[in-house]
């Protein structure tokens, strides 16, 4: 079984557009999709510093974006899973079927420029605590007044919330834990960004999505959503909710899922699908980033994927 994912925010990288964009129609492709996010996708994708992409704002379509370009070179009717982290699951309801890449796309801008706005409104924060125990780790993130805004598994938890809670809770942190600040702009999937779920599911109510076409996991509980509409109520309380990670992954185990590919810009994911899912049963992973990898991605997908019902190219319906 094969497994196709779709990063989030804090994987983007400077110029990691550039070389997709000798493939023919991808330029025109990408300057479509910068109209529908209100962004300069080109520009950000190929000559934008790391600053300049760090924006949510312009960061949030990028990635959606950029996932959606490399997808559209699969036979995505032999993949069987997907899923994505963060905004990724807009990219991943892409891959399903759920959207078109032309709704994802939208989504994605309004979505970054919303929460963008959220965290104008107090200073807030993130940051990443590596190791310890889970549930100790948990309970020292609600002593400081902070929420557990990514559960990634692989001994990584996310905590977020005020700047002074964050400050405290790196000066005392649990047993046996690294805490390291995150550079974001705010506290993401925290209720902080409710303002932004507003926004957002204002816009989402006027979307008609599809059943997904393929398994599609939840970042809210890790399960397989089969209904289009429930996806897209998940989507938008996904703003405010944690994203659960670790539950996507422990599905991933227990689908028997024997092939990963993750969509550029990759790296983040598969790395951490390499910590949780190893030993015996490990499976293969190939991280698409250039052109130069889509050989490898359509290999892995002819010896894990599953053929089924042909689905038609991403962008075939709003």
């Amino acid at each position: 079984m094969l497994a196709v994912l779709s990063p989030g925010q804090g994987s983007q990288k400077p110029g990691f557009l550039t070389p997709w964009l000798d493939l023919t129609g991808t330029e025109a492709r990408l300057r479509w999709f910068s109209a529908l996010a209100g962004v300069d996708l080109v520009h950000l994708g190929t000559a934008a510093d790391a600053e300049e992409i760090k924006d949510t704002a312009r960061t949030q379509p990028l990635l959606v974006a950029a996932a959606l370009l490399a997808a559209e070179h699969l036979p995505l009717d032999a993949v069987t899973l997907t899923a994505g982290h963060s905004v990724g699951e807009l990219g991943a309801a892409a891959v399903a079927g759920v959207l078109s890449a032309e709704a994802a796309v939208t989504l994605a801008g309004i979505r970054g420029r919303e929460m963008a706005a959220a965290c104008a409104l107090e200073p807030t924060g993130m940051a990443a605590v590596l190791g310890g125990d889970p549930d100790e780790v948990l309970a020292a993130i609600a002593a400081h007044g902070l929420h557990p805004a990514n559960r990634n598994g692989a001994g990584q938890i996310v905590a977020a919330g005020e700047l002074d809670g964050l400050d405290k809770f790196a000066a005392d942190p649990p047993a046996k834990t690294r805490v390291i600040r995150l550079q974001v702009a705010g506290a993401f999937h925290t209720p902080y960004m409710a303002p932004a779920e507003t926004a957002l599911a204002t816009v989402a109510a006027g979307i008609a999505p599809a059943d997904p076409a393929r398994l599609l996991l939840s970042n809210l509980d890790g399960t397989a959503v089969t209904d289009g509409q429930e996806l897209v109520r998940r989507l938008v309380r996904q703003v405010t909710a944690p994203v659960r990670w670790d539950l996507c992954m422990r599905t991933l185990a227990e689908r028997g899922v024997t092939g990963v590919i993750e969509l550029p810009p990759a790296g983040t994911l598969a790395g951490l699908v390499k910590r949780e899912l190893k030993g015996e049963g490990a499976p293969e992973i190939v991280t698409l980033n250039t052109p130069d990898d889509l050989p490898a991605a359509r290999d892995l997908i002819a010896r894990h994927g599953t053929p089924g019902q042909p689905l038609a190219p991403i962008g075939g319906h709003s």
